[in-house]
């Protein structure tokens, strides 16, 4: 199984890129935020998934753990394939998919192209206690909030690495997060960990 790549961004085409890794081309599909921020000549690290069938052997592509990890809870939900997830990542983003089932949100799931009522439903119905006490991050039925910073991201990435579930790692950066402050990786890990651990962050515990 191919876990992660490094490599150089050899050709991008609509949807999916080429990276080249020690003069081999992987063709990997990934999710147009992604996309949009690669460029040939780019060195980066994807984190992979390898969906094999019968007839068919295709490379998924990821910019972190976390994606990657929710990308393999949609596949779990009957009637959601590779495409369907892809299609969800590519308009939304991991935090704002997270947030619309946690809020069970079916109309803004809905909004993507492939996805129905009844399959926005069934991803609530199977997921939503994977995410039960994530704060959701939309203003309004329409709307969401800005997306994580990158200290954020891999402070997120790092608790997934340490063994944490993505809703947990999650819901503990998100207390973290209220804090308003402009924390570094470490403290962010750090705060988080005492969440995680049954404390809080200092500014919720009035300091010490």
């Amino acid at each position: 199984m191919i876990g992660m790549l490094r490599g150089i961004v050899w050709e991008i085409q609509a949807e999916r890129l080429v990276l080249d890794v020690h003069g081999t081309g992987y063709l990997l599909t990934v999710p147009n935020g992604l996309l949009s921020k690669a460029f040939p000549g780019q060195e980066l690290v994807i984190y992979t998934h390898v969906i094999l069938r019968e007839d068919d052997l295709s490379l998924y592509g990821f910019s972190s753990l976390g994606e990657k990890q929710l990308f393999l809870e949609m596949l779990s939900v009957s009637g959601i394939g590779p495409k369907a997830a892809i299609s969800l990542l590519s308009t939304f983003g991991a935090v704002q998919i997270e947030s619309a089932i946690a809020s069970e949100n079916v109309n803004i799931l809905t909004k993507v192209p492939g996805i129905g009522k009844k399959t926005a439903q069934r991803l609530i119905l199977e997921l939503k206690e994977k995410f039960k006490g994530y704060s959701a991050l939309t203003s309004d039925n329409e709307g969401f909030s800005a997306p994580m910073s990158p200290n954020h991201s891999e402070a997120l990435q790092t608790l997934l690495a340490l063994g944490f579930g993505l809703a947990e790692a999650r819901q503990a950066l998100g207390a973290v997060r209220k804090e308003g402050e402009d924390l570094t990786l470490e403290e962010q890990v750090k705060k988080a960990l005492r969440v995680l651990a049954g404390g809080k962050p200092e500014s919720l515990r009035g300091g010490i």
